[in-house]
């Protein structure tokens, strides 16, 4: 099963995505991109995975162009804010979902106040990718 991972910068949110639903199943083929991807993974994006057990250190921010050729069992935006541009992606897709989050990378506030918006999305794309795993893709691989 292959599924591409949407947002603009491809450097917090769809990697933070890209990493738990790998964690989830090695079997299934996980990538992310971004429409202006940023020169690096963020930081603090990196830090809180890491807390929680799945290592995003080695993932590297890519334009979505990379992949326009390739057929998609799903493709999954995750931008948030109406002032955001989420990616479309048109190509060969299955079946296109959008799980919007806010961008903790532009939090405003203490460094503590920060980094408990990095937490409180992190959990939240846990949560809702395992959802999206166990109702969705495991029926699937079951077949």
């Amino acid at each position: 099963m292959k599924i591409l991972i949407l947002c603009t910068g491809n450097s917090c949110r769809s990697q933070m995505a890209h990493g738990f639903l790998q964690s989830f199943d090695h079997r299934l083929q996980v990538f992310s991109a971004g429409t202006e991807p940023t020169g690096r993974v963020n930081a603090q994006a990196v830090a809180v995975m890491q807390e929680a057990g799945v290592d995003i250190s080695h993932h590297v921010p890519v334009h979505v162009n990379q992949y326009l050729g390739e057929a998609w069992d799903f493709v999954i935006t995750v931008c948030g804010g109406a002032n955001e541009s989420c990616p479309v992606f048109i190509g060969k897709v299955k079946s296109r979902l959008h799980f919007g989050f806010a961008d903790p990378s532009q939090e405003q506030g203490t460094p503590e106040h920060v980094m408990q918006t990095f937490y409180q999305v992190r959990d939240a794309i846990k949560a809702r990718f395992y959802e999206f795993y166990r109702g969705q893709i495991e029926p699937l691989l079951r077949k």
